[in-house]
């Protein structure tokens, strides 16, 4: 029997209303009750898309801030000290610095025979690009890889601080050759950043055959370096630079390398290698750290690693052609900026950026030939 037309639409309508009813229904009960909430524009999320995955891991967690040692400012002896012993007699303790600028992964992923370890002040700017277009360029040296690491720390001032930073971290990402700690870069923390590199390397490099530390400002031949090494054994000791012993600290207190005997009491340093240039082998290195890690900071960072060495039972040795006092003519008639006096040397102090580029030139000019009528420079 079928119904009467106006029935059937009656019953359709309902159908349809609760059909709707029950959709409306089921969407609340699914939604959770916190999307149902009025939200600020301040609460809104900046972006829909997924966070993307960091390239690095995450850095650890800032070390607290080094608290000063003030019981050393009840010594008869501090208040007369100058300004930056007193500063390193406070802070002599403090060891764990947050690292700003760190090498890639790649750098020491593979093999590495010979790593340039560089103490750099952070506004060198200029030092540090001649060295990696001359001498420092990370390259192949008879089969053998050549990688490069400037150390630097921070400006003592914060708007200088502020700028070569910025500066460091560009550099960073251009070259990949920065690492780069938060403590002010002074001529007494040379021997804090020297600590923190070796932990560095033992943490992050520590299959470096060999290891060239020296300064932004010398000349190192770095082919001949190559030649030297490859008859050492990496897993023997190594330590050879310019060697200096029978000295001592210096009480004078205009001097530079003053060092009252609040800081150290002994009148000789060990035997030790000037700090411009040294090379070292993988061995010795992890000798130094291990030293390093227990023994009292000194603020010569050459004659601490001196005093790291005599704590392993190891001793630094001479090579000749390791120059970090200069290199000196014969005569007063010749020039010392002779490319020929080079040619056989491993390193020299001190260069300005634009000797150390004609000096790279000259050395490889395919018709440089010395001899007593040859004169270059």
């Amino acid at each position: 029997m079928r119904r009467p037309r106006a029935l059937r639409s009656g019953w359709s309508l309902l159908l349809a209303l609760g059909a709707v009813t029950t959709l409306v229904l089921l969407s609340l009960h699914a939604r959770p009750m916190s999307s149902l909430q009025t939200r600020s524009p301040r609460d809104a999320p900046e972006t829909t898309q997924a966070p993307k995955t960091p390239a690095q891991p995450p850095a650890r967690p800032r070390p607290a801030p080094c608290l000063p040692n003030t019981s050393l400012a009840a010594h008869p002896d501090f208040a007369a000290q100058p300004t930056h012993v007193r500063d390193f007699l406070l802070y002599r303790h403090c060891r764990d610095f947050p690292t700003l600028q760190d090498a890639p992964a790649a750098k020491c992923a593979s093999r590495v025979f010979l790593l340039l370890a560089i103490k750099s002040s952070p506004a060198n700017y200029e030092r540090r690009d001649v060295v990696r277009r001359t001498w420092g360029q990370e390259r192949q040296v008879q089969g053998l890889a050549l990688r490069r690491l400037f150390l630097v720390g921070t400006a003592a001032h914060p708007h200088e601080a502020a700028k070569v930073n910025r500066l460091l971290a560009l550099e960073a990402r251009e070259h990949g050759d920065i690492l780069q700690w938060d403590f002010h870069d002074s001529f007494f923390n040379l021997t804090l950043k020297q600590v923190l590199f070796l932990e560095w390397l033992k943490a992050r490099c520590p299959n470096a055959s060999f290891l060239l530390n020296g300064d932004d400002d010398v000349f190192a031949h770095t082919d001949n370096m190559v030649t030297f090494l490859r008859d050492h054994n990496p897993e023997r000791h190594l330590f050879v630079g310019h060697l200096i012993q029978g000295v001592g600290p210096i009480r004078s207190p205009w001097s530079k390398y003053f060092v009252p005997r609040l800081v150290m009491a002994a009148e000789h340093y060990p035997p030790y290698c000037g700090g411009g240039g040294f090379l070292l082998s993988r061995f010795t290195a992890h000798a130094l750290q291990r030293a390093a890690s227990v023994l009292d900071l000194l603020p010569i960072d050459d004659v601490f690693l001196g005093q790291c060495l005599r704590h392993q039972g190891l001793r630094p040795a001479s090579h000749s052609g390791v120059r970090t006092a200069g290199l000196q003519a014969p005569s007063d008639r010749l020039s010392s900026f002779d490319p020929c006096y080079y040619r056989e040397l491993l390193l020299v102090h001190r260069f300005l950026p634009y000797e150390m580029l004609l000096m790279w030139e000259a050395l490889h000019k395919p018709d440089l030939a010395c001899g007593r009528q040859t004169r270059v420079y």
